[in-house]
């Protein structure tokens, strides 16, 4: 008999959940292997606070290098830009829904000088390059209890894709237009890790790759490996194909603030290659570099 497929993830609902789909795609024996990360240790602080990118997916990478598990299953937007040597994504299953919502209030509706709830610098700068009399307040803590929150502020700022798939869309007052809010890389995509020597479990997320997804996550996190797999700065990005078979990538760096917000677009054949140019075009024509510089001088 075949031994069944050990897969990490966190144990919160919505990456049980996320598991779950994947194990369900896989269509072969499997277990979870529940790991906690230094982001579920502390629910309280702020994510730059603790550690950045990365903060989530860590301790689950480790599992699969130390053979606890064969594969682990990661919010494609809790990666950091660059994969471990030893490690690849085998898989990008399809995507859900990548834009962001607004729970508790539209934008419209929202007072003068009103609260959004909200741990995200790259919602902040958005919002407030929008709206800059608002206000902004740290929140922490899983999707439903972030929901539950909403009544503690004016209104907060999930993504669309995590109240979905836990059956709160109903509570979604606004989705936001990628034209008002870029998203973070990766956000409503699932990237499925395994080892790089481990050809068997390979073969097996082949058979569930989205292509198109995958490239389109290439795009992405091209991008972001080229402003700086660290860039702590509000920025986002998100790739789609194209008609002839590319891929498309629209991308922003901003100020924390808001008050200067750099926006591109551009599309390759090779997804990776696009996020790359549009990384470039923002640091080199647009005064990216110089964002960059003054904002990581303070």
């Amino acid at each position: 008999m075949t031994a069944p497929i050990r897969v990490a993830t966190r144990g919160s609902a919505l990456a049980r959940w996320q598991a779950e789909l994947v194990v369900a795609r896989l269509g072969v024996p499997a277990e979870l292997v529940i790991v906690t990360t230094t982001g579920d240790r502390d629910r309280t602080s702020a994510i730059h606070a603790i550690g950045g990118t990365g903060v989530f997916v860590k301790e689950v990478q480790e599992a699969v290098r130390r053979g606890d598990a064969d594969v682990a299953v990661h919010s494609a937007k809790d990666l950091p830009a660059l994969t471990p040597d030893d490690l690849v994504i085998g898989a990008v299953p399809e995507r859900a829904d990548a834009r962001d919502a607004l729970v508790g209030s539209t934008l419209a509706d929202l007072p003068d000088a009103g609260t959004v709830g909200t741990g995200s610098v790259r919602r902040r700068a958005q919002l407030a390059a929008i709206r800059p009399d608002l206000r902004f307040a740290e929140l922490r803590g899983n999707v439903p209890t972030r929901v539950e929150r909403a009544a503690d502020f004016d209104a907060v700022v999930l993504a669309v894709a995590a109240l979905e798939r836990l059956a709160l869309a109903d509570r979604i007052a606004e989705v936001l237009p990628t034209t008002l809010m870029l998203p973070m890389v990766g956000q409503g995509a699932l990237a499925v890790e395994c080892r790089a020597d481990d050809e068997t479990t390979r073969a097996h997320l082949t058979a569930i790759d989205d292509g198109a997804v995958h490239r389109a996550l290439d795009a992405e996190r091209g991008f972001l490996a080229e402003l700086g797999g660290g860039c702590t700065m509000p920025c986002g990005a998100h790739a789609t194909e194209t008609s002839d078979g590319g891929i498309c990538v629209e991308a922003l760096l901003a100020s924390v603030d808001g008050s200067r917000v750099l926006r591109t677009r551009h599309s390759d054949a090779d997804g990776a290659a696009a996020g790359r140019a549009a990384a470039r075009h923002i640091l080199d024509d647009l005064g990216g570099a110089e964002l960059l510089a003054k904002e990581e001088s303070r």
